[in-house]
């Protein structure tokens, strides 16, 4: 354990900071390769829908690529939590990296649409098995008091990117065309993947031997109210994955905004997620975490619905912030995952919660491609409703001496 590397009394200005922001030297390692591989990735991931069109995919195809990432990211995550409790969180993080870089590979040198669901395959690598393990680092290394302001980090630099990349991303596509903009963005994906490579050989965390049981005794040991927690973010995250692909089609479609301008959408969504972060993550801490995940669940049921009755920039640009404070809750609500794992499964319990979380929702995309058949708002509305149901859902079946 690394508790102590973190005081409650600093003496100088760059301790305090340190301190505030609980800046464990894993915890700050571990954030930074999210941060390298997320600012790549970020520069053509939200216009993969788009790169998925002009290779010919129909708009039910597109859904279909949303269903299968969905379907990885639940089928990887108890396999990179069993690798990070079993092989050590470093070696894990070098395996997922590997993975994730043929991916890119794949991407890049892909002429047909089918090829780019190989691609997501490996891709997934890094974005789900490495979850688990970024998750067991911050619970290795912080104590439960800080661990919300923990997350709150990470999701700041796991958020950041996307502040920037997009619109480097869309500006790139602006100049160079869908193609050469999206393997420009691949190619600088795998220079920073490289240097994530590096800083990961840096990582060092002391953990406790491994629990040998199978998944059976993992879901046993998960706490009552944490089982709860997992019901109403499987009816939210269904709320998001029915239109989270078809977002960009609806505002550039539908809607009849650029590319570009969704770029900048992105960004000030990104934008209003860092900046509610560490005060919500402070206050989590210290007075309990249920009313910011209720916060972020209401977030995520107004988002869908904000965005179609968005009839002018100014409008798109509130539905986004509105997107971007679907994030408020988040440290906390991560941190509640963590506090209720067991030391010696902390991996496998994360890997777990997210396997049957993902496997839930991944119907979610091809139902709402199939939706916007009958018209483009209806999967909208409908995650609308189902986000309404998530919230109530939560509120009523998770207590607050749970949540704190």
């Amino acid at each position: 354990m690394n508790h102590g590397a973190i005081t409650s009394k600093s003496s100088t200005w760059r301790e305090k900071v340190i301190d505030y922001l609980s800046l464990e030297r894993n915890v700050a390692i571990a954030s930074a390769a999210v941060f390298l591989l997320g600012f790549g990735e970020e520069l053509w991931k939200k216009f993969l829908p788009k790169y998925l069109e002009a290779l010919g995919a129909s708009t039910p195809v597109i859904g279909l690529f949303g269903t299968a990432e969905d379907f990885f990211d639940a089928v990887y995550q108890y396999p990179g939590g069993w690798i990070a409790d079993h092989l050590g969180r470093q070696r894990a993080f070098l395996i997922f990296i590997a993975l994730t870089s043929a991916g890119y590979v794949v991407y890049l040198f892909s002429p047909w649409w089918p090829l780019l669901f190989v691609a997501l395959a490996l891709v997934m690598a890094w974005q789900s098995m490495a979850s688990p393990a970024i998750f067991a680092v911050i619970g290795d290394s912080l104590p439960r008091e800080r661990r919300a302001m923990g997350f709150t980090l990470q999701s700041i630099l796991k958020r950041l990117p996307i502040v920037i990349a997009p619109i480097l991303g869309g500006a790139m596509i602006a100049a160079f065309g869908i193609y050469k903009g999206v393997h420009t963005g691949l190619f600088i994906t795998l220079v920073l993947a490289a240097i994530t490579v590096l800083l990961v050989l840096k990582l060092n965390v002391t953990v406790a031997p491994p629990e040998t049981t199978n998944m059976r005794g993992v879901w046993r040991s998960f706490h009552s109210a944490l089982k709860r927690l997992l019901i109403s973010d499987i009816i939210i995250r269904t709320c998001e994955g029915m239109t989270g692909v078809l977002t960009i089609l609806y505002v550039t479609n539908v809607a009849g905004f650029s590319v570009a301008r969704y770029g900048t959408l992105i960004a000030i969504q990104m934008v209003t997620s860092i900046v509610v972060y560490i005060p919500a993550g402070k206050i989590a801490d210290r007075v309990g975490r249920k009313p910011f995940v209720i916060a972020t669940f209401l977030s995520f049921a107004l988002f869908p619905l904000a965005i179609i009755v968005a009839s002018n920039f100014i409008l798109i640009v509130l539905a986004f912030v509105i997107g971007g404070l679907r994030e408020i809750g988040e440290p906390a609500r991560k941190a509640m995952i963590v506090d209720f794992a067991k030391e010696n499964v902390r991996a496998r319990s994360v890997g777990l919660y997210y396997l049957v979380r993902s496997l839930s929702i991944t119907p979610a995309a091809a139902i709402g491609g199939l939706l916007w058949k009958i018209t483009p708002q209806v999967p909208f509305v409908v995650a609308g409703v189902i986000g309404f149901i998530g919230t109530l859902v939560f509120a009523a079946t998770v207590e607050e001496r749970y949540a704190s």
